[in-house]
């Protein structure tokens, strides 16, 4: 290990959604924020571009998963939610960590749950049997909701400044005036069932109120247009909805737009973080999977968010519905009534330590 901070290698691979490179993106820039130099390896940083585009000082980004035969490993190596590792970066650790000098750190960083095995599975080793690496140990980390997980990626200002945040100023700036009365939601999904009558129920749901629907680029979009193609005559019959389509937000603009909206409809991994720390109520879809296990994934996340069941029991058949699970007509979008549970949710996971405070002391005590 160098003098003062160690430095960080991490890899990773983009798949389909960005969520992958989006929480990587973040950890190397919290990383450089607090002094550290990084180094992020990935397979396609195009989605950088707008994700990220003023870059991040302290952060270098290389493209392709494999530096070659004359890589030299950082004092911590992250695999990001399985990114394979090239034989040169292994064949790397393994020469560090059989040199003498200062071991190197080789972290799998794993996918957030609220399922009991994360707290079960963090912080163990995984000892290399084969291979140049063969004795070699990994160490898994996993993000989580409690105390005894990798906890959740959040920067120390994050608070701050979301309550200097003006919200008319960042939704004129989108081309957004709300009419008096008017609800705002953002939709940040995949393409749920049922989309086209839940558009057209909208404003209905949200109590008679009209609705302006902000709407993420890309796979948002394109179901929003999809839906609205299939209704007759192509448009929601004159109902109290008017949908704004966004263009692809970088990850401080996409917290903005969380900040902005009643009500937030997010999917995945990264944003569904970033809604909590938002704070209105929102609605998750997980990365729908062939075998349904991300029936079990809702359902612990719902359990984490309300731990002593009180929340009406909309919020859980909402999230149920919003998945896919079911069919026929939503349940009641009683958002505003969702809003004590969300708020104590965010009060418990900011009296935690966040991931990356508990990933050094992680690498501290196991290097």
């Amino acid at each position: 290990m160098t003098s003062g901070n160690p430095r960080w290698d991490i890899f990773c691979r983009v798949v389909d959604n960005y969520g992958d490179i989006g929480v990587c993106w973040r950890l190397c820039a919290q990383l450089a924020a607090r002094g550290h130099a990084v180094r992020l390896w990935v397979d396609d940083p195009s989605a950088l571009q707008w994700m990220a585009p003023e870059g991040c000082a302290g952060v270098q980004v290389f493209t392709g998963l494999d530096p070659g035969a004359g890589y030299a490993p950082a004092d911590v190596v992250i695999e990001a939610f399985g990114a394979p590792l090239a034989g040169s970066v292994i064949a790397a650790i393994a020469r560090a960590n059989t040199s003498g000098n200062a071991r190197i750190a080789w972290i799998n960083l794993e996918y957030l749950s609220a399922e009991p095995y994360v707290a079960r599975s963090h912080g163990l080793a995984s000892p290399v049997l084969g291979g140049a690496a063969a004795g070699v140990r990994k160490w898994f980390f996993f993000p989580g909701f409690t105390a005894d997980t990798g906890g959740l990626l959040r920067e120390p200002d994050l608070m701050e400044r979301h309550a200097r945040f003006d919200r008319a100023a960042w939704l004129a700036r989108q081309g957004v005036v709300l009419a008096p009365g008017e609800c705002c939601f953002s939709l940040f999904c995949y393409e749920p069932a049922g989309l086209a009558p839940w558009l057209q129920g909208l404003p209905e749901a949200a109590g008679g109120r009209p609705v302006r629907l902000l709407v993420t680029a890309g796979r948002a979009t394109f179901a929003v247009r999809q839906a609205l193609a299939r209704l007759p005559g192509g448009n929601i019959g004159g109902a109290p909805l008017r949908i704004t389509y966004l263009p692809a937000l970088s990850q401080t603009e996409f917290d903005a737009l969380l900040w902005s909206a009643d009500l937030n409809f997010v999917r995945g991994e990264d944003s569904l973080v970033r809604a909590l720390w938002a704070g209105a109520p929102f609605v998750w879809q997980a990365y729908p999977q062939d075998d349904g296990a991300h029936a079990a994934k809702i359902r612990a996340f719902l359990a984490m968010l309300d731990p002593a069941a009180t929340a009406p029991p909309s919020l859980a058949a909402y999230f149920s519905w919003w998945n896919g699970a079911g069919g026929g007509a939503p349940p009641p979008l009683d958002y505003e009534a969702w809003r004590p549970t969300f708020a104590a949710a965010r009060r418990r996971l900011l009296a935690q330590s966040d991931l990356l405070d508990r990933l050094q002391r992680f690498v501290a005590e196991n290097r």
